[in-house]
């Protein structure tokens, strides 16, 4: 399959790399996410039989301050290639994000519950989902959260780096969610790309890891396999202040995608025991 991957540097773009790599993927100096009419004009270029964006704007705490340009990113070059890809009839598949819910209550989110994200980055999210859906053509729509690779910046590099030089951390123990480890995500998105040139219909969907766990259970299952003795101290989010305000429930019902597309959500203890082990190796 001829695949346009929008991302370069960023965790599920490599993983989609390493995957695929017949793939072509683009960097922000072929297709810049802040020129939605380059996006659109890379895909024209290339004419792949499939498109994966891979690329977002994922600084969260920034797009407070900076929501403009985040929208841009996020909503507008998303908008941009599922236009392009419903004139082509290219199947298209769109990176989101569980940011797009408020987090309220206990039960997993299911990809129908209705919208209420908290910060910036997560209404330029919702955004680039309408957007997409607007465009019409062949696309799917994929959810995920806590997104963790031996690439790039994410919580379990995070951690290892403090936990280099700490022996106590004070870690967020009332958000719940399900980490996701970007080769899961990628070969996900690879598994709906084919599927989607194939035939089959699209939609919202949702891919988390599993069992749902907090960012304090995310951190001690770290230390545990990494061999560190570092104690961690659970905090409410209210001792953590940040700009831009985290959903308490990020858990994400994956059952749709699972009985439609035969994918079930991923151990994620499993794939962080080989993180951990690359990032260590290093």
């Amino acid at each position: 399959m001829k695949l346009l991957v929008f991302g370069h540097t960023g965790q599920v773009a490599q993983e989609l790399a390493r995957l695929a790599p017949e793939a072509l993927c683009l960097g922000r100096d072929a297709a810049d996410l802040a020129d939605p009419a380059a996006c659109a004009a890379a895909i024209r270029a290339h004419r792949p039989e499939a498109v994966i964006n891979a690329a977002a704007w994922t600084a969260v705490d920034r797009a407070e301050t900076e929501e403009a340009a985040a929208r841009v990113v996020n909503a507008d070059a998303p908008a941009a290639m599922a236009l392009a890809c419903a004139d082509m009839d290219i199947p298209f598949v769109q990176i989101s994000t569980d940011y797009v819910f408020d987090g309220s209550g206990s039960t997993p989110w299911q990809p129908g519950d209705t919208p209420a994200p908290l910060n910036a980055y997560g209404r330029t999210k919702l955004a680039g989902e309408q957007a997409v859906r607007a465009a019409g053509g062949r696309q799917v729509i994929l959810r995920t959260s806590w997104v963790f690779s031996a690439h790039g910046t994410n919580f379990v590099k995070t951690m290892l780096k403090l936990g280099a030089s700490r022996d106590h951390l004070r870690i967020v123990a009332d958000q719940t969610g399900g980490p996701t480890p970007a080769d899961a995500i990628a070969a996900t998105c690879l598994h709906l790309a084919r599927a989607l040139r194939d035939g089959a219909p699209g939609g919202t969907h949702h891919f988390a890891g599993t069992p749902a766990t907090s960012w304090a259970g995310f951190a001690r299952e770290t230390f545990a396999l990494a061999g560190r003795a570092v104690t961690i101290e659970d905090i409410p989010t209210a001792e953590y202040p940040t700009p831009a305000r985290r959903p308490l429930n990020s858990c994400l019902d994956c059952s749709a995608l699972t009985a439609e597309f035969g994918i079930t959500p991923p151990d994620w203890r499993a794939a962080l025991a080989r993180v951990v082990a690359e990032v260590k190796g290093v």
